[in-house]
């Protein structure tokens, strides 16, 4: 069993939590217990989860083209639930995930 486990910044945040090597970004997110982060599927068919790695490695599984097109992937822009970091990371949130971070951000 792998017992690596990396640190996820959002960059809108400033949040940092930590993921396992294995453990997809969304499910890590989740143990922030924060209230309004859509979650959706959790397979890569819904794209609530979208966000854009700045820094650090990671691996990506197959995600929607309707949420995600190729240029995207490239550009460093993925599913939380279908990325799975290989280092640390630094992420920003985009798409509907971003105003239920932001928001949360602005009542504090």
């Amino acid at each position: 069993m792998n017992s690596a486990a990396f640190e996820i910044v959002i960059e809108d945040t400033g949040e940092r939590f930590t993921c396992a090597a294995g453990e997809n970004i969304l499910k890590a997110m989740e143990r922030l217990q924060r209230k309004g982060i859509p979650v959706g599927c959790r397979g890569g068919g819904c794209g609530v989860c979208k966000v854009k790695v700045n820094s650090g490695a990671y691996t990506a599984r197959k995600m929607s083209r309707e949420h995600v097109s190729v240029d995207e992937e490239a550009g460093g822009v993925g599913l939380a639930c279908r990325l799975f970091p290989i280092s640390d990371l630094n992420v920003e949130v985009v798409g509907g995930l971003r105003k239920s971070v932001l928001a949360e951000r602005l009542r504090h």
